[in-house]
């Protein structure tokens, strides 16, 4: 079984349709530093459960159309990340607010998502200035 796997750091699920049951599998994972869960059906209680990966330094949570702002909410936990992906999700100017705590982050990919380049500005200006990275178009 895959929980077996305690000491994994790299975990990528690319296009495996995880579920939030799945990502409830995957707090046992404490040492993740790079997850990759793209291309599925995870919603903000998805990534509720691996809030916990405080290891985790590169996120790929893009094309799981059914996240909110609320899930960077969870996210803001992960200080250590350093790359985030979350494009095509319903990620919004509003939810950017929640990344303010990555302090470490220097890449950002926010690819169709209604996020707009003042809001970025902003964020890099007062809360990232490491955030050298960002991809919205």
């Amino acid at each position: 079984a895959l929980t077996s796997l305690t000491g994994l750091t790299h975990l990528d699920l690319f296009g495996a349709r995880i579920t939030d049951y799945g990502t409830s599998c995957l707090r046992y994972f404490k040492k993740l530093q790079s997850l990759e869960l793209c291309g599925g059906s995870i919603t903000d209680a998805g990534v509720k459960n691996i809030k916990d990966l405080t290891s985790m330094m590169s996120l790929n949570l893009s094309q799981n159309s059914h996240l909110t702002d609320g899930a960077l909410e969870f996210i803001s936990g992960m200080t250590a990340l350093v790359s985030l992906n979350i494009s095509n999700t319903r990620v919004t100017n509003a939810g950017l607010q929640h990344l303010r705590p990555l302090k470490n982050l220097t890449s950002l990919s926010l690819q169709a998502c209604k996020v707009t380049w003042p809001e970025i500005r902003k964020l890099q200006a007062t809360a990232l200035p490491n955030l050298a990275g960002v991809r919205l178009d």
